[in-house]
């Protein structure tokens, strides 16, 4: 790795209009201590996000537009920058391989964080295995092996609770469900086994606190999360902040590996939900220990904030029509 850990001051975000980009490039504009910060996105999407585009330029965001397949603009992108910060989603992660590439032979670029939130994919010898986890695995080899010069740090968060505390519909209900209109839920596991959520807007925060901190080794990995919960208790929250008795149901992991099974095997778009759900069901995401406090232990939300943002959304909707 580089010989020192310079102070990130003019970052470049690629994804940042997706479901996390979008927070984490708003953490980045909250925090007005960054010199220059940028995006980078495709000709596709500043045509079709046109008017999100056009708010983010009012913030002081550059918006680079460029081909991400295309080195040259890559490289051309990169030199206004010292900072990466890909929000890549899971169908392009192999995409970092060659940003990581042009990264390494930048003249400008010094710090590179790779699209890693969520579960820890090197948690167990297990994890080896998991499908879902096989690009991003990719990606850490690659960068073992030929990454020698940039700061890399890995992010994990563990899972999104605003996806979590919920309403799935039909047979996706299957894998945890949390519906305040109908007061009715479906939990995972006993209702007892404790999972490590992050909440999508903290997961920002979390990035702008660690892009702050010193890095003493590269690559490095951060486990960070907002709060350690467990079904019964996100349950109890909603029956409080509901003041009502929940109708609940359980799909046991036995049910969970069963249904995840028979997705893999007949091409189910949902197999990845059902394998997340059941690592964090099984321990997945209990760490021997956070690294919030390594990085200035910033203000996290509260499993309480979480549960009203869920039971305000779904009534705002409900009463809107949207639902």
């Amino acid at each position: 790795m580089a010989s020192q850990s310079p102070v990130p001051k003019k970052v470049l975000v690629f994804g940042a209009t997706g479901l996390i980009g979008k927070f984490i490039l708003q953490a980045l504009v909250d925090k007005k201590s960054f010199e220059k910060i940028g995006i980078f996105t495709s000709q596709e999407t500043a045509e079709r996000k046109k008017e999100t585009l056009d708010r983010v330029r009012d913030e002081g965001v550059e918006v680079v537009v460029g081909d991400v397949n295309k080195e040259a603009d890559v490289a051309k992108a990169y030199g206004g920058f010292d900072t990466v910060v890909s929000a890549l989603g899971r169908n392009v992660i192999l995409t970092q391989i060659s940003l990581l590439d042009i990264a390494e032979a930048s003249p400008t670029i010094h710090t590179f964080y790779p699209s890693e939130y969520g579960t820890d994919i090197e948690y167990a010898p297990s994890s080896a295995t998991e499908k879902p986890h096989q690009l991003k695995l990719q990606v850490r080899k690659h960068i073992r092996e030929n990454i020698k010069e940039l700061n890399v740090t890995y992010l994990v968060t563990g899972p999104y609770s605003d996806l979590y505390l919920g309403k799935l519909p039909g047979k996706a209900g299957e894998v945890g469900s949390f519906d305040p209109k109908e007061k009715k839920a479906v939990l995972l596991g006993s209702g007892d086994d404790r999972v490590s959520f992050t909440t999508m807007k903290d997961v920002g925060k979390l990035l702008v606190a660690a892009l702050k901190t010193e890095a003493k080794e590269s690559p490095r990995a951060l486990i960070v999360n907002s709060f350690t919960t467990t079904p019964h208790e996100i349950l109890k929250e909603f029956e409080k902040q509901t003041d009502a008795k929940w109708d609940v149901s359980y799909t046991t992991l036995t049910i969970l590996r069963k249904s995840e099974k028979e997705a893999l095997d007949g091409g189910d778009p949902l197999a990845t939900m059902y394998t997340l759900r059941r690592i964090w069901t099984e321990g997945g995401t209990l760490y021997e220990s956070r690294d919030n406090g390594k990085i200035g232990e910033p203000k996290t939300e509260t499993l309480e904030e979480q549960v009203k943002n869920a039971v305000e959304k779904e009534v705002a909707g409900f009463q809107s029509g949207i639902l």
